[in-house]
């Protein structure tokens, strides 16, 4: 498992919910934090809340996990700031309720561009430089609904449950190339 102290971790989805939470918690074990999400103002919030309780370096950035070229850009100003930078965490995510036939087509795009392809994208941009370091880890949220399928949930089910093949092959190619990179696939219950 990756140190914590002294590290660096990029998160995304970090103006609310799980991605403040962890900011917040990463903070105050002694690390260092790039942050994004498309919140500005929740981003600026969060920041001043880890400054006024820990002295740890905070950069944050706006960020659509839906666009690839925003992403990328991300890790290049994630990495530049913070150059010992050896953690990611995909957390960036969206819902939406409705039985297949109420969820237009666009609709369901929209959300598997951003809970499956966000995730996808940010493993890749950030994966390079957590290869150069001596240890690494890529987080990336699921959901239950990575695990069960409930209805109502049929984009969001599928988005989840690609996230979890897609890190559970990673993981097994990772691990067989004897990379310095971990990575763990997280099922949180309802936030």
């Amino acid at each position: 498992m990756t140190a914590i102290s002294g590290s660096a971790a990029a998160v995304t989805g970090a103006a609310s919910g799980i991605g403040r939470a962890l900011a917040l918690e990463l903070a105050a074990r002694g690390c260092d934090l790039a942050l994004a999400d498309r919140d500005d103002a929740g981003l600026q919030q969060v920041a001043a809340e880890i400054a006024n309780a820990n002295k740890r370096k905070i950069t944050i950035h706006h960020v659509d996990v839906g666009e690839p070229a925003q992403i990328q850009e991300f890790a290049y100003a994630a990495i530049a700031a913070h150059p010992q930078l050896n953690i990611i965490i995909n957390n960036a995510g969206v819902a939406l309720l409705g039985a297949f036939n109420e969820v237009d087509q666009a609709q369901m795009e929209w959300l598997i561009n951003i809970n499956f392809w966000g995730v996808v994208h940010g493993t890749r941009a950030f994966l390079p430089h957590l290869s150069k370091q001596r240890e690494a880890h890529i987080v990336n949220l699921s959901s239950i609904f990575g695990i069960v399928a409930p209805p109502g949930q049929t984009a969001y089910c599928a988005a989840k449950f690609a996230v979890r093949g897609f890190s559970e092959s990673l993981r097994h190619e990772l691990a067989m190339a004897n990379s310095p990179v971990k990575l763990s696939v997280v099922h949180p219950g309802g936030v």
